[in-house]
């Protein structure tokens, strides 16, 4: 096995990136109310996205960093066409990271046994409720049974841990998150639930109607029993035993109790802007200087220049805090 590089993704409260998210493309093919409008958005044209290799050199420079883990991402990372081929290719590097990928599952289960093949590890499934009418009334669209089947598939491809993201919405779902535990209890898939982030492109997010982890484990707590995982390090989500275990649920409550102190992520938007921060209001371009014939030690510097001036935290308490204009089909989650 190849030895790690020397970590050098460093900000100045030493924090380490060893996590990227990679969104490779903006496109989605649902219309979920708390994300986009139903009509969707201008999607990025197609000479502004990075291609295949543009895209695997990036990422090959910042495992050469230190990243130890890369997320692909969108909107809907399927809608990439050339997806499996994207995974081959960072599959292919050396050291090799661990690839796994967030989607919303349509189209799963054509896709779950080829990616597999390309060198994925694992995936996350974005499924809010499993009651057929609100899934249509969430996300425009009627593909519940479409999910179902690309969970299905992932875990037969062996795509594990399978793991669901449930974001609780107040007045919506928030009253079947115990239903939606118990569901994914019975097919063997992780429950991970988030807090409403103000990341949607109609920027109406209201802190007041937002679902907070105290409010999501007394509801799940009413039905089973949850017992914390003391150890987290740098994950997102906080870990309760469900009944004494081995299966957990997870919430990651970035808004009500921020993990920033501990973040190892940093972010690739599809048209190539480098993010230090989900919610950073500032980008430092990569597709403009490597179009223009920077080197790798050049696009390392530009990485290693951005990292070290991340932020302490998010700031969603501050009053001062800015919503980014980028929604988060257009970041990447």
């Amino acid at each position: 096995m190849t030895d790690l590089p020397e970590p050098r993704l460093l900000d100045r409260l030493g924090r380490v990136g060893r996590d990227l998210r990679v969104s490779v493309t903006d496109r989605c093919n649902l219309r979920c109310t708390y994300c986009m409008p139903a009509e969707g958005l201008d999607w990025l044209p197609k000479p502004e996205m990075l291609t295949d290799d543009e895209l695997v050199r990036l990422v090959r420079i910042m495992v050469g960093l230190g990243v130890t883990n890369v997320r692909l991402t969108g909107g809907e990372p399927m809608l990439r066409r050339s997806l499996v081929h994207v995974v081959a290719g960072i599959a292919a590097l050396e050291p090799r990271p661990r690839i796994a990928m967030t989607t919303n599952g349509i189209g799963l289960d054509r896709l779950a046994a080829p990616l597999a093949a390309a060198g994925l590890d694992r995936v996350n499934v974005s499924l809010d409720t499993i009651d057929a009418q609100r899934f249509r009334d969430l996300t425009r669209r009627d593909r519940l049974e479409d999910v179902e089947a690309g969970l299905k598939a992932a875990a037969d491809a062996g795509l594990t841990p399978v793991k669901v993201n449930a974001v609780a919405m107040r007045g919506f779902n928030d009253e079947g998150v115990a239903d939606l535990l118990g569901w994914c209890l019975d097919r063997g898939y992780e429950l991970r639930f988030i807090e409403q982030m103000p990341l949607d492109a109609q920027h109406a997010w209201d802190r007041s109607q937002m679902v907070s982890q105290a409010e999501i484990l007394e509801r799940l707590g009413e039905r089973f029993r949850l017992t914390p995982v003391q150890e987290r390090g740098s994950a997102p989500a906080e870990l309760f035993l469900v009944d004494g275990g081995p299966q957990t649920v997870g919430v990651i409550a970035s808004v009500s109790a921020p993990f920033c102190a501990a973040c190892d992520r940093v972010r690739l938007t599809a048209d190539g802007q480098l993010r230090n921060c989900l919610f950073s209001r500032t980008e430092v371009d990569l597709r403009g200087p490597m179009r223009e014939g920077a080197t790798d030690t050049e696009l390392a510097d530009l990485v290693i220049g951005e990292m070290w001036v991340k932020k302490p935290g998010h700031g969603i308490d501050r009053p001062d805090f800015e919503q980014p204009d980028r929604p988060m089909s257009a970041i990447g989650g």
